[in-house]
């Protein structure tokens, strides 16, 4: 019998502070200068907000935008009418495709702390009617295979448990938190591309054991290796691992829109002035929460 290959980490990335929105606070790794794209992944945001900060209406094509609270409240409202309200362990997991415009706002004056994640979509998938996946923390997938780990199934498997959220790209998405001391390993698909995302404490990572402290995006060795092991060195381990498989098609991108060729650009540009092929109604919308805190 073969033996089992580990993925190891390649590249560590501290995500760097930068202003996005309107006065909202992100720590951003993928999507930067320094990890532009890990396809099928755009962006990795752990943003930290606070009211007035904000993301007002916005629009987006092309992509799926996954919305994991940490800590704290935000309010979502798109031009079609769609509202909610997230709160620390929910998830929203939309997908743009074709069109969508909305506005994320604080729901209270208290720290909105979270992750979002960008995943690209295949060019057969990017103008798709565009849909939500919700779930609240209570109906977030879960398993704890021994006293000190504790896991949250976002998307994919672990330990035998599956999430429910259809994803259009194949991808996982596994919340890990860990007591000092404690062992864990996630099985990965050989042929997915993915990362590891710190967001507190601190453990060895892979198997060559990478040391990271928090806020460092680890990207994952592209071995075939079937899974990867991590060891906890705090009480507060807590990570997320996030993999997917590579589209390996062409990405232009230009703000909030995402296609594979240029003329697609300027037409989503075109089709959201002119509200048209997916933005309709989208001209003079404006959400009913962009000023909540303004006023």
């Amino acid at each position: 019998m073969a033996a089992r290959i580990a993925r190891n980490i390649t590249k560590s990335v501290l995500s760097r502070e930068q202003m996005d929105g309107v006065g909202a606070r992100v720590y951003r790794s993928i999507g930067s200068a320094q990890l532009r794209n890990l396809d099928p992944f755009l962006m990795l945001d752990e943003f930290d907000v606070q009211a007035p900060g904000g993301f007002p209406d916005h629009p987006h094509r092309g992509f799926e935008t996954v919305t994991y609270m940490l800590e704290g409240e935000f309010l979502h409202e798109d031009f079609k009418g769609h509202k909610g309200r997230i709160g620390p362990g929910d998830l929203q997991w939309m997908s743009a495709a074709r069109g969508i415009v909305h506005a994320e706002i604080p729901a209270t004056d208290s720290r909105a702390h979270g992750l979002q994640l960008w995943v690209n979509l295949a060019a057969k998938d990017k103008l798709a009617e565009p849909n939500y996946q919700e779930y609240p923390a209570s109906k977030v997938a879960q398993v704890s295979p021994e006293e000190g780990v504790q896991i949250k199934v976002i998307a994919g498997e672990s330990y035998g448990v599956k999430s429910p959220v259809m994803t259009r790209t194949p991808t996982m998405f596994i919340d890990v938190k860990l007591a000092k001391g404690k062992k864990m390993e996630q099985v990965i698909p050989k042929d997915y591309a993915g990362f590891i995302y710190t967001i507190a404490g601190s453990g060895l990572y892979g198997s060559d054991k990478h040391k990271s402290e928090a806020h460092h995006t680890l990207v994952l060795s592209q071995n075939s290796g079937e899974y990867i092991p991590v060891e906890s060195l705090s009480d507060d381990c807590h990570f997320v691992i996030i993999a997917g498989q590579p589209i390996r098609e062409p990405i232009v991108q230009y703000g909030p829109f995402v296609m594979n060729t240029q003329q697609e650009i300027y037409k989503a540009f075109h089709d959201y002035d002119r509200g048209i092929n997916g933005f309709e109604g989208a001209p003079g919308w404006s959400s009913t929460i962009r000023n909540r805190w303004t006023n």
